[in-house]
């Protein structure tokens, strides 16, 4: 069990979830937290935790931050160096990585080969560079533990069993709150209405993509990655109570699933204590409670984001960056109002298109596709490239 941590992106959904946790286990150590620009609730953080680098991705938010904590012995740091710092401090055993996107890339790379085991939480960085991450872990024997809650689910659903034996892992989905519409329903579609998740309490991307099912589709790339499955071997299934967290399938036809209430503290507490467990003060699952537990297939026509996602990792190599770093333009001009829901998956589905794949990349080829595919969105929102009306 793990007692000196960093958490990249403390300020986030799950940063603030893995503080809870910290406050319920016995000599912890927090020794790095980040944020992007949350610099008043990192203050409270640091006044409370007092962790030797808190690191800001924002310059002049990290100069604010310096000042209003300039009586603690706290240092403050900036921009992606500021994050490998919080990654890589000697005192630290385990990296807690939750910030959102591709900024997570480069820490959790430096935090592996500073041989800072992993509780994964930022998706992006095995959806761009899973083959990369995972050789590095290989060779520097750090061990990656994911956090999202399905992974985790099939992680614990492993435990004890030859790899062999597996014939498919089944992710479940929740469907979001668009679950059982048709995609002409879902043009109108507005961004508080697309946060309103029937389930989770999370931040507004991952909201955004769980009502589109790109989320659903990272996880499939996540888990080929994490748990080395051909994608033929990752199956989805929409789970409307989100009971189940995920499932795996053996070849004599058992089914072992991973069940909980929806409550991200209790993934996280098992990364932090794995191999181990503890005692946990969440409420607890009441079976007696739960009136049925359903199953759906998942519409691909209507989440096209799902069908996009299978296609960029079949083609791998600089895709699944692409799809990735498209996303997430196009999930930010939603929210600003810029574009229909519907209109993510075009623009996705365009700048896939328009890409020229490097089938065996890089670093420097994944990140160079990112910035390529984050241009190719925004020049086609301001000049109408391809099929968008706008």
């Amino acid at each position: 069990m793990v007692r000196n941590i960093s958490i990249l992106g403390s300020t986030g959904s799950i940063g603030t979830q893995t503080l809870d946790v910290v406050d319920s286990m016995e000599n912890v150590k927090v020794w790095g937290l980040s944020t992007n620009t949350s610099i008043d609730l990192l203050e409270r953080q640091i006044r409370q935790y007092r962790p030797k680098i808190a690191a800001v991705m924002d310059d002049q938010c990290a100069k604010k931050l310096k000042q209003k904590v300039n009586d603690t012995d706290t240092k403050v740091v900036a921009g992606m160096e500021g994050l490998i710092a919080a990654a890589t401090l000697p005192q630290v055993e385990m990296v807690v990585t939750s910030v959102v996107g591709i900024v997570g890339l480069v820490p959790t790379l430096e935090a592996i080969k500073a041989r800072k085991h992993i509780a994964l939480a930022n998706k992006e960085t095995l959806v761009t560079a899973g083959n990369i991450i995972m050789q590095q872990a290989r060779n520097h024997n750090v061990s990656i533990i994911p956090v999202d809650s399905e992974h985790s689910a099939i992680f614990q659903c492993l435990q004890g069993d030859d790899q062999d034996a597996v014939r498919s892992v089944i992710l479940t989905a929740s469907g979001g709150p668009f679950l059982h519409k048709r995609p002409e329903e879902l043009k109108d579609v507005t961004p508080q209405q697309a946060l309103k998740h029937p389930n989770w309490d999370m931040g507004h991307k991952i909201s955004i993509d769980s009502a589109t099912m790109m989320n659903k589709g990272l996880e499939i790339i996540e888990a080929k990655w994490l748990f080395n499955m051909d994608i033929d071997q990752i199956q989805v299934v929409v789970h409307p109570q989100s009971i189940i967290h995920s499932m795996v399938e053996y070849i004599d036809h058992s089914i072992i699933a991973q069940l909980g209430l929806p409550d991200m503290r209790i993934p996280i507490q098992y990364a932090l204590t794995y191999p181990n467990r503890i005692a946990s003060n969440h409420e607890r699952l009441d079976l007696c409670k739960i009136n049925e537990l359903t199953f759906i297939r998942p519409d691909f026509e209507t989440f096209t984001c799902l069908a996009l996602a299978y296609e960029a990792i079949k083609e791998d190599g600089t895709m699944p960056a692409v799809l990735n770093a498209a996303n997430e333009i196009a999930v930010d001009l939603f929210l600003k109002g810029k574009i229909g829901f519907t209109e993510i998956a075009m623009l996705i589905e365009q700048t896939m298109r328009k890409h020229n794949n490097i089938k065996d990349p890089s670093l420097k080829d994944i990140l160079e596709s990112d910035v390529w595919a984050r241009e190719y969105v925004k020049d086609s929102l301001e000049f109408g490239v391809g099929s968008l009306e706008l």
